[in-house]
Order: structure tokens, then C-alpha cells, then sequence
């Protein structure tokens, strides 16, 4: 089976301008704990997750700068920039590999920098569990 049967392409996604406070609300909003950050010609250009979030919170040594972070501070400054990404023709074995090495719950589905979609351990879980793998 591959990605691009299984991928979920429903997917939320953020600016790079967007402030943290929008993202968090967006990541509630969506039930995801990670999301993509796509530019305004829509490539992706990194991914934001409520684990950067908390550790860009834990930095904050007092209540103003935590402030700060939520109404003063855009995805840029916080995001990752190489978000893990694999093709729509790639196997489900394969993203299940590239999600175990590299310790990730999510690999962005990607064709030239252009989101598609999103596959999650969750998604590979549910397609063994009813036998579609």
C-alpha cells in the first residue's frame, strides 16, 4: 500500500508569521500535537509542535517573557525547519522505518517542497488493524 492511499489530507497548517498563541489554538483546535508551517506560494518550510512550544515556554526564565511568547512571537522563531517528509508513491513500510529511526509520530507527505497530506503512526496502526496493510 502506499502513502498516498492512506495519508490524511485534511490537514491544518500555519504561516510563518502566525503568532504562538494562534498555533496553540490551532493544535487544540485540530486534536494534533504538530503542525506543518507552509509559506504564502504554500511549500512547506518547517513544522511547529506543542513539544517546541513547551520547551520555548520552559526557557522563559519569568512571567513577561512567557507572555511574550504567546502574543510576541511568530512560528519562525520556534519551528523546526526540516520537517520530516516522504512521496505519495512511498510504501507504508518505508514511513513506518523513517518514523522509528528518526523517532517521530509524523511525516509530512511532500512533492516538490508542496504539502499533500500527513501520515501519522496512528494512521498505519488503524490500516494493519483493519487488515489494509
Amino acid at each position: 500500500m502506499h502513502i498516498g492511499d492512506l495519508m490524511q489530507v485534511d490537514i491544518v497548517s500555519v504561516r510563518p508569521d502566525a503568532t504562538i498563541k494562534e498555533t496553540v489554538s490551532a493544535l487544540a483546535t485540530a486534536h494534533v500535537s504538530g503542525l506543518p508551517v507552509v509559506d504564502k506560494e504554500g511549500r512547506m518550510v518547517g513544522v511547529i509542535s506543542s513539544s517546541d512550544i513547551i520547551a520555548a515556554e520552559a526557557a522563559m526564565d519569568n512571567e513577561k517573557g512567557r507572555t511574550a511568547l504567546f502574543t510576541q512571537t511568530s512560528v519562525r522563531d520556534v519551528m523546526g525547519p526540516r520537517p520530516y517528509t516522504i512521496g505519495p508513491s512511498a510504501e507504508v513500510r518505508e514511513a513506518a522505518r523513517h518514523m522509528h529511526y528518526a523517532g517521530v509520530h509524523r511525516l509530512f507527505v511532500t512533492t516538490e517542497d508542496r504539502l499533500l497530506g500527513v501520515i501519522s503512526t496512528s494512521d498505519i496502526v488503524r490500516a494493519v488493524a483493519n487488515g489494509a496493510v
